[in-house]
């Protein structure tokens, strides 16, 4: 067996092969890639140690530390871009965007599309920056308060990837996540809910009439997710897909 594999393997990486692949093809440089390889059977995200991730076709710059973003996430994602207006100007909010994933398929699905992406972790947000066209506005701070209030009324789209693992579930996640993965990305609170409830609150006095504001959630919370979208004025529908084990609640302003 290949000893980089072997070494891999030995590690816990399930898929070691594709793995190493991508280590030598990461540097030329044989020292260099015994750190990035160290790294790697350390534990931390490959995702992180590469310093890309791959996202429904996007490759995105990830760094240390930030939330890798994850294959369902493609459902809010598509949805998102689905839901954009296809005439007339549009605006765009990618709210806890982490390092910019689906903003970056919003601007992909629609050129032009006036972008604001948002999240509390600046190292996420400088990712984010790097990802997203220079015409984007990437913010650092607490969920809408960091977003121009200039917008308030004017949204066609808020789609949020928001922490909803409850917070003693933490506890039993894979240790790339729990270990390498900032908490604020992970932590929704005691039921997982606590940022849906916040964005929620306040995401209909964002919206346009008819826009949509899309959580990403699971299916054990979806039914709860929607509840407090028909308390926050929105009429909420929830989507699932198999394929990506994902699930996704959408909410339109009447």
């Amino acid at each position: 067996m290949d000893r980089l594999v072997a070494r891999l393997r030995g590690a816990g990486c399930v898929f070691a092969e594709d793995e190493a692949e991508l280590l030598r093809a990461a540097t030329d440089d044989a020292a260099e890639r015994e750190l990035l390889v160290r790294r790697r059977i350390g534990g931390e995200p490959l995702e992180q140690v590469l310093g890309w991730s791959e996202f429904d076709g996007l490759r995105l710059t990830v760094a240390p530390g930030v939330f890798v973003p994850r294959r369902r996430t493609r459902l809010l994602a598509r949805r998102a871009a689905g839901l954009l207006p296809a005439v007339g100007a549009v605006t765009a909010l990618d709210l806890c965007c982490g390092v910019g994933a689906v903003a970056a398929v919003l601007a992909r699905a629609r050129p032009g599309v006036r972008l604001v992406a948002a999240d509390l972790d600046p190292v996420a947000t400088d990712c984010a920056r790097r990802n997203l066209p220079p015409d984007a506005r990437v913010v650092t701070g607490d969920l809408f308060s960091a977003v121009p209030l200039g917008l308030r009324g004017a949204l066609d789209v808020i789609a949020a990837n928001a922490p909803y693992v409850p917070t003693e579930a933490i506890a039993t996640m894979p240790a790339e996540a729990r270990l390498h993965e900032r908490t604020a990305a992970l932590d929704g609170g005691h039921d997982g809910l606590d940022l849906h409830r916040r964005i929620t609150e306040e995401a209909r006095g964002w919206l346009r009439p008819g826009g949509a504001l899309l959580i990403e959630t699971s299916v054990a919370q979806a039914d709860a997710t929607a509840a407090l979208m028909s308390r926050g004025g929105l009429d909420p529908r929830v989507e699932h897909d198999d394929d990506l084990d994902a699930t996704v609640v959408i909410g339109v302003r009447a």
